[in-house]
């Protein structure tokens, strides 16, 4: 193990963080109704006012997570209570059982409701952090609430809401792979901050694994796919039925070898690895570098048009599962991974003069223009938190290599 090469590695990924978390405070807090703006471009300017309710959540997180890692900052810890309380005031929708909006004014009006629930589990892990952090018992009771309601909505309950199903379920309905994947992470924190509750989220944890094995992993077809038959069943005949989201595969790949680090299942390390192998194979551009966004399980055209374009969060989910996969397993082909995508993204992605990374990048690796750094769907969540699981595990790798 060559230490100088991991602490210069190192040294980058704390230098990113630090630009990072800089941008999102300077830019994004809103002093006058709470929250966080994420519409902001390359400078940090606001482009956008209006307010995701996914984003007020992850922010909320993401500053708390901070503090859990780095020790407390009041600067860190009143970015994640302010986004924290924007969500109490604004973004639950109490006449529709508590479910919560998708976008909301800057003031706090609502915008937009869906029918997914990924608000409340954004939510849900916000208030479980922050509750970590501050000994909050209302927050691990509105965290569980939401962790509760998500799992039982993902599990057949009835949507209060009220939205139609995406399609006519008489002629088609079936399984997502987000929906075991989402919640199997909000589990992993309320595991770290409510022992209380501990066999209850392991017994959900494993549910979690066993459903993305079961259903959406298929060794015939080399990939992971994000929509199956309610049993399973590929839908090959469709579009949508073919789609590999290789950085979501990815990104679920360190949700799992979490969850084999903290139960000792040396097994599902293998099975994780696998499905990263398959990931990267398809849908690393060989031509530009970088990884496409879609691809067809059966090399026909993806429907999405910006399936061949290169977003920021699937090459962060790289950099994670490739080092744990190298902490884990040893073998020296996920340490190239890390460092062939952080090269990428040092050349594409990174702006050391402004701080944050661009979000998105067309196929040849250059920035859509006008370029942003934030939108509805990219804020302080993805980046900073590769970042510090990056610098974390480089520590346990250094202290390896040492000892």
């Amino acid at each position: 193990m060559d230490t100088a090469k991991l602490r210069s590695h190192q040294k980058w990924i704390q230098e990113e963080l630090e630009r990072c978390v800089s941008f999102w405070l300077r830019n994004g807090m809103d002093p006058q109704y709470g929250g966080v703006y994420t519409c902001l471009d390359r400078k940090g300017e606001i482009y956008s006012t209006d307010k995701s309710v996914w984003m007020q959540g992850r922010c909320g997180w993401i500053f708390a997570y901070l503090c859990h890692v780095y020790g407390v900052k009041e600067e860190w810890l009143a970015a994640s209570r302010s986004c924290l309380e924007f969500m109490e005031k604004y973004c639950i929708n109490h006449a529709a059982g508590g479910r919560m909006y998708f976008t909301v004014t800057e003031d706090g009006k609502p915008l937009r409701q869906r029918r997914y629930y990924y608000s409340e589990a954004f939510y849900a892990s916000a208030n479980a952090e922050y509750y970590g952090i501050t000994g909050d018992k209302v927050c691990l009771e509105r965290a569980r609430r939401a962790y509760n309601m998500y799992w039982d909505l993902a599990h057949g309950a009835p949507d209060p809401v009220g939205m139609p199903p995406k399609t006519i379920p008489e002629t088609r309905s079936g399984r997502t792979f987000g929906l075991p994947m989402i919640i199997l992470n909000v589990i992993s924190i309320l595991l770290r901050v409510d022992p209380e509750h501990r066999a209850e989220y392991e017994q959900r944890a494993q549910e979690c694994v066993d459903e993305i094995f079961r259903y959406h992993v298929k060794p015939d077809l080399k990939c992971l796919l994000e929509n199956v038959d309610v049993d399973g069943t590929p839908r090959l005949y469709y579009t949508e039925g073919r789609v590999v989201n290789p950085g979501h595969d990815i990104e679920g790949v360190w949700f799992l070898l979490e969850h084999a680090r903290r139960t000792g299942d040396q097994a599902l390390i293998g099975k994780a690895a696998q499905i990263f192998d398959w990931a990267i194979e398809a849908g690393w551009d060989k031509e530009y570098g970088g990884l496409l966004y879609f691809v067809d399980c059966l090399g026909k055209p993806p429907e999405a048009y910006e399936h061949d374009m290169k977003l920021w969060w699937p090459h962060n989910e790289i950099l994670i599962a490739s080092l744990m996969l190298y902490r884990d397993t040893g073998e020296e082909k996920y340490l190239d991974w890390y460092e062939r995508t952080a090269d990428y993204c040092k050349k594409h992605f990174s702006d050391p003069e402004y701080g944050e990374w661009y979000g998105y990048l067309r196929r040849d690796g250059l920035p859509t223009q006008p370029s942003t750094k934030g939108s509805t769907f990219k804020g302080p969540f993805h980046l900073p938190r590769c970042l510090i699981l990056c610098d974390q595990i480089f520590d346990q790798l250094l202290a390896k290599g040492q000892g």
